[in-house]
């Protein structure tokens, strides 16, 4: 069994006109709105969403919001309006970074990097990295990898306390986006759209009441592996389609794998569906480039995440 082939044996149209199907009931018929409000970050996840909304409702009941601050990639802004575009759908662009300086986001993100580099000052960049053998039984730790204005890169291992900090500060970004989302869907009766895939769900990829946040899921149900043949069948951009997954959260470029994952897209999706479908490691090993016992550790990476993150997902609970 090829599971690359088993994820991409779907009948694409009788997906989309299901999921279709799903956000127009969910728009009118549950949650009594005209539309809804996406925040659009040029990647294939928002994109993805964005356009299978404009195929429910249609591109006059659709607004994007674009929010990038200063940390943000340069493609990000670009890569957005072409979708906008290609869309025809409006926009709204705001600028987060004054009311992250305000909430003193940026200066107590670089005192606790100073905290483990003295050195770190104005000009420098960091991200963290996380780090996780599956050739030993080993649990993940993080690094904090920093560099300096000529090139030099330094990496340490960072405290745990420290990368609560920084987990915490960077946590505004996906927290002020959503009140944004919000503030423009009450003030156009529309639905805020959130935009995970599988992974990023079942795993807990995602801020609690940042963009974890929303009204309706088009998309968790979708491995990123059919996310973006979804994305190619509905003819999204090719500069869309050939941008890697990042986080795009820290001052250093940062893939998702290397910030959570631990493994691309296609390793992690094929992994995850054989867990959940019960498939054997040995059967995996051979598809992914691992052994056996590596296939063994990546399924109890996948289960620890789930258990870890369980409480993202969790409503408030209630005395009664």
């Amino acid at each position: 069994m090829n599971i690359q082939s088993e994820l991409l044996n779907i009948n694409m149209e009788s997906e989309i006109e299901g999921i279709c199907g799903f956000i127009r009931n969910s728009v009118s018929r549950q949650l009594h709105k005209r539309g809804l409000v996406i925040g659009l970050s040029g990647g294939i996840d928002s994109s993805l969403t964005a356009a299978l909304c404009v195929r429910a409702v249609g591109p006059s009941h659709i607004l994007g919001l674009l929010m990038p601050e200063k940390n943000s990639s340069p493609e990000t802004l670009p890569l957005s309006r072409d979708l906008a575009s290609h869309l025809a759908i409006d926009t709204v662009t705001t600028d987060i970074t004054p009311v992250l300086e305000a909430l003193d986001v940026y200066s107590g993100y670089d005192r606790i990097v100073q905290s483990v580099f003295p050195e770190y000052t104005n000009g420098w960049k960091s991200k963290i990295v996380s780090r996780q053998s599956y050739d030993k039984k080993t649990l993940t730790y993080h690094s904090l990898v920093a560099q300096s204005p000529d090139g030099r890169k330094l990496s340490r291992r960072i405290p745990f306390r420290e990368y609560l900090g920084l987990v915490a500060t960077t946590n505004y970004k996906q927290r002020i986006r959503k009140n944004i989302e919000y503030h423009h869907a009450d003030a156009r009766n529309f639905a805020v759209t959130g935009t995970p895939n599988r992974l990023e769900y079942e795993l807990g990829f995602f801020v609690k009441n940042g963009d974890g946040a929303s009204d309706i899921k088009p998309i968790a149900h979708l491995y990123k592996t059919q996310v973006y043949a979804m994305a190619r069948h509905l003819g999204l951009p090719q500069t869309i389609l050939d941008r890697p997954p990042t986080t795009d959260t820290f001052s250093l470029p940062q893939s998702q794998d290397e910030f959570f994952f631990t493994l691309a897209y296609r390793e992690m999706d094929i992994c995850l569906y054989a867990l959940n479908n019960k498939i054997p490691a040995k059967n995996v090993a051979d598809q992914i480039g691992l052994t056996e016992k590596q296939v063994q550790r990546v399924f109890i990476d996948i289960r620890t995440k789930k258990r870890t993150t369980a409480p993202l997902h969790r409503q408030p609970i209630l005395f009664q």
